[in-house]
């Protein structure tokens, strides 16, 4: 079972990934646990929520149903959830299961952190974005209209559990759109996934188990990596942003109903690729590479109608900008990225429009 380690000065944790782990869920829940909550949706539930149901055997637990939806990513279901918590018997012992997709992983990790001022939570993604992003790190939270997880907290897990086995269900257009975050770990600081992306789309698109299981595995590595040395983003943690930027501005514009997070940020590194190029950081010959990449990989749904200036004006309220100062992750070479502020709107605002061509 590869298993990888995240160690933050305030939490230890292991990211387990091995087809069938969702199923010994049981032996990761701690002595003494009281009531067991399972946070799902309804669709995930119903396609492989026995997985789980047998996982925790005689595990008394309850089922909660999030509404799913990146429109729905709100607090008022966080609070009918906890409300129906706290009718269920949950206190301070109980315990928080994510199983979903990054949309449940981010809700039901901030339901755990303010639930009672905190309890644990153990995340279970079952879609391959989810696996290699959301669930982990820490980051939870909720989206306000005028931008994406503008609420949340930074709030560990007590483990990992990375089941390759739930992807089987998965459709092609979420599987595709879980591909783009594994991209972005390529070009970021994985050349070696990178490469691999850009030599075996076959293997990957037809979801050869050893493909699968070898790209998941090294964007998963990366991650623990970073997020064991920057756990709060107050560094190196923030090259994870790479198309997110751009990504999320296009998401609030389109109201999260035109676009999946992963196809966003797909968008969203294009846009990255064309500023980096355009302020003198990344060659034309890498920019043709990485272009190359996102596409074979694709489609993105298409982007027309989509006013350049309005999400250049979303920029400015993502949560990354400081001050009124919007931070860029470029690439400078496939394999590293950079961080930078202070561009010109109009350079920023071609990006955009190149990217939306």
């Amino acid at each position: 079972m590869p298993s990888f380690r995240v160690e933050t000065p305030t939490e230890c944790y292991s990211i387990l990934v091995e087809c069938g782990v969702a199923g010994e869920i049981a032996r990761h829940i701690p002595p003494k646990t009281g009531k067991v909550f399972v946070v799902s949706t309804e669709d995930v539930w119903r396609h492989q929520g026995a997985v789980i149901a047998r996982g925790l055997g005689g595990v008394p637990h309850e089922v909660l149903h999030l509404p799913g939806s990146e429109e729905n990513k709100r607090l008022a279901p966080l609070e009918v959830l906890a409300e129906q918590m706290v009718e269920r018997g949950g206190d301070r012992t109980s315990l928080v299961i994510a199983f979903g997709g990054g949309i449940v992983n981010d809700m039901a990790g901030f339901l755990a952190a303010i639930f009672m001022r905190g309890i644990p939570v153990i995340q279970v993604p079952t879609t391959l974005l989810a696996q290699v992003d959301a669930a982990i790190g820490g980051k939870t939270g909720v989206n306000l209209q005028s931008g994406k997880n503008l609420i949340g907290s930074f709030h560990q897990p007590l483990v990992v559990l990375v089941d390759p086995a739930l992807l089987d269900t998965l459709p092609e257009r979420e599987y595709r759109a879980g591909l783009y975050e594994i991209i972005k770990a390529g070009i970021i600081r994985e050349p070696g996934l990178f490469r691999f992306l850009a030599d075996q789309s076959k293997q990957v698109l037809a979801r050869e188990p050893a493909a699968v299981d070898r790209i998941i595995a090294d964007a998963v590595r990366m991650k623990a990596e970073v997020v064991s040395t920057d756990e709060r983003e107050g560094d190196l943690r923030r090259i994870l942003n790479f198309g997110h930027t751009f990504g999320h501005a296009l998401e609030a514009e389109t109201g999260y109903k035109r676009f999946l997070h992963g196809e966003a940020v797909a968008w969203g590194m294009r846009a990255a690729v064309y500023l980096g190029e355009s302020t003198g950081h990344l060659s034309a010959e890498e920019s043709v590479q990485i272009f190359d990449v996102i596409d074979r990989y694709g489609p993105i749904p298409p982007v027309y109608g989509i006013p350049a200036g309005n999400l250049l004006a979303r920029l400015v309220r993502d949560k990354k900008t400081i001050q009124g100062r919007v931070h860029f992750v470029i690439p400078e070479r496939i394999g590293e990225v950079t961080v930078v502020s202070g561009i010109d709107e109009m350079v920023v605002l071609e990006a955009i429009r190149s990217a939306l061509q």
